[in-house]
């Protein structure tokens, strides 16, 4: 078990050193500033029908977890999302001890109200437990689904598994499927429980950010695509990648042994 451990922590070391640095970082902040913006419900004339704010970065994370898994393997890009999650519930942390340290909000010198609005943002920034549970649930698992349905459905092209038409099928059906899950999981975690939403409203708000999350999947396809060929053609990650390759050969050889 030690060298197992030992063995994956090298290979995860490896992968962070593959993964070019920019991506990752914007990656983290996508997570961060996607559960921050979780808080705020978007004000809709229609009483089936609820969002909230969290979903005009969550699109990003999607697109990075669909380009990693290309690259890489549903394996590091779930581990890279782990990573995410960790540095976001440090960052929560570090927010929380900020929210409850004495002082004032500069946003809170409003004649008469400075109280209330001071502990609204408090609150806001210090987050809550039941916030900060339910959206690391629901984004582990939907990055999950997200990445092992991204590389199942790539292994269903034989022909040309590095093509448009590949990359798209496999970032279509997936992000729909990892948001889909995504935000019914947060939904009815927090939303249903805590915030008084309907199962409807929660039904209707998976579907909807879903759609949304596919239309910024259609804006944002051929980028994605151009950035997996590069990496391809320039070889980034070759280390990691061979390092996977090998691993594989032993498990094979071991159980042929």
């Amino acid at each position: 078990m030690k060298q197992l451990l030992k063995k994956e922590f090298n290979e995860f070391c490896v992968l962070l050193k593959s993964v070019p640095t920019l991506v990752v970082v914007l990656f983290i902040m996508s997570v961060f500033s996607m559960n921050l913006l979780a808080n705020k419900s978007i004000d809709i004339p229609f009483s089936w029908l609820a969002l909230d704010c969290g979903i005009i970065v969550s699109w990003f994370a999607f697109f990075t977890m669909d380009i990693l898994t290309k690259r890489f393997g549903p394996k590091a890009a779930t581990q890279i999302t782990v990573l995410a999650i960790a540095v976001n519930l440090f960052f929560c942390l570090l927010l929380f001890i900020g929210s409850v340290i004495p002082g004032m909000w500069g946003e809170s010198f409003v004649d008469g109200s400075e109280n209330v609005i001071n502990g609204a943002l408090n609150n806001t920034f210090g987050g809550t437990w039941y916030v900060v549970l339910g959206s690391t649930a629901a984004f582990l698992i939907s990055a999950i689904v997200n990445n092992l349905s991204n590389f199942g459905i790539g292994k269903l092209f034989k022909k040309n598994p590095d093509g448009l038409g590949a990359y798209v099928m496999r970032a279509y059906v997936s992000t729909a499927a990892g948001q889909f899950v995504d935000n019914l999981t947060f939904a009815l975690i927090v939303s249903h429980f805590f915030f008084g939403w309907t199962i409807v409203q929660c039904l209707t708000c998976a579907a909807t950010g879903m759609l949304v999350e596919l239309l910024c999947e259609g804006l944002f396809f051929y980028p994605g695509f151009a950035i997996t060929c590069r990496w391809q053609k320039n070889s980034v990650g070759e280390e990691y990648l061979k390092l996977r390759r090998e691993a594989a050969h032993e498990s094979i050889d071991n159980g042929n042994g």
